[in-house]
């Protein structure tokens, strides 16, 4: 414990003018769209592509409050809960770089991670590029910026995580509750984003900016419309999708079936067939590598 909590004070110090981390969840939202439904979850790891997060500017408040800064590693993802912080890898040179997510996005449906140009430019995506990326959360700093949030801030654990099937969504509109609204960044107090002059951005975050080299790893580009436990139902999903198939795979006695379609020779390809599954209906659908 007394390790956490050194760790959370390290990383949750950033700089005196900024506001204080605020841990948040969130209610489900609709950006790009589509529906996203935020969770808490340590042990996160996707894959899929990689860009640059737009933001207004210096200091432009994020979804917990946050002052963004494209001079900090830092970044946007749908549904994590924020702050945490992810290993993120560029397979297509090797390079991984420890990330904190504190904002919501990116915009684009079939972006799994939305980088600052600080974060991008250490892990070589160029600006307005994309680029296969693996997003792996660090369980450990994570839990320690969730224990040292203000208490009040903190929502209370779910006793069930939202189920991971991304088909689980696929046939509703938005949940009971939910709410279409701007990220969370447009609702946040103006005085957060006047709290220092766009002209002075505020000191990095205490995130080493070390970047670790491996060997590129750049795999398929595919989409996946979602996992069921049936394979009746995930042929009649398939069915929603031309040129779309069933892999089943799993231990025998728990077999899964997944819809899948791909692979792509091209980024552009894989966008066009997830513009093709959503106007179908088909919420859940993502753009992943494998």
């Amino acid at each position: 414990m007394m390790r956490a909590g050194l760790l959370a004070a390290a990383l949750l110090a950033g700089c005196t003018s900024s506001p204080p981390a605020r841990y948040v969840v969130g209610d489900p939202y609709r950006m790009g769209g589509t529906w996203s439904y935020p969770r808490e979850d340590f042990s996160s790891v996707e894959t899929g592509l990689g860009t640059r997060h737009t933001v207004a500017g210096w200091s432009t408040p994020t979804a917990n409050g946050e002052a963004w800064s494209d001079g900090r590693v830092l970044a946007a993802h749908r549904t994590l809960q924020l702050p945490a912080v992810v290993a993120v890898t560029n397979l297509e040179n090797g390079r991984t770089l420890l990330v904190r997510v504190n904002d919501r996005g990116p915009a684009d449906p079939g972006r799994v991670i939305g980088l600052s140009d600080r974060a991008a430019t250490l892990l070589g995506i160029p600006a307005g590029g994309t680029v296969q990326v693996r997003v792996a959360v660090d369980g450990d700093r994570s839990r320690a910026l969730a224990e040292g949030a203000s208490p009040a801030d903190r929502p209370p654990l779910p006793i069930e995580a939202a189920p991971r099937a991304a088909v689980a969504a696929e046939s509703l509109d938005a949940l009971p509750g939910a709410r279409a609204a701007a990220p969370a960044r447009a609702a946040a107090p103006t005085r957060q984003a006047a709290a220092q002059p766009a002209s002075a951005p505020p000191p990095d975050l205490l995130l080493p900016e070390t970047v670790t080299p491996s060997a590129p790893s750049p795999g398929r580009i595919m989409l996946e419309a979602g996992t069921l436990s049936r394979p009746d139902a995930a042929a009649r999903l398939a069915a929603r999708m031309p040129g779309a198939r069933v892999e089943a795979f799993g231990p025998a006695r728990d077999l899964q079936y997944r819809v899948r379609l791909g692979p792509f020779d091209s980024v552009a390809q894989a966008d066009a067939a997830l513009r093709r599954s959503l106007a179908a209906g088909v919420s859940g659908a993502r753009i992943l590598v494998d």
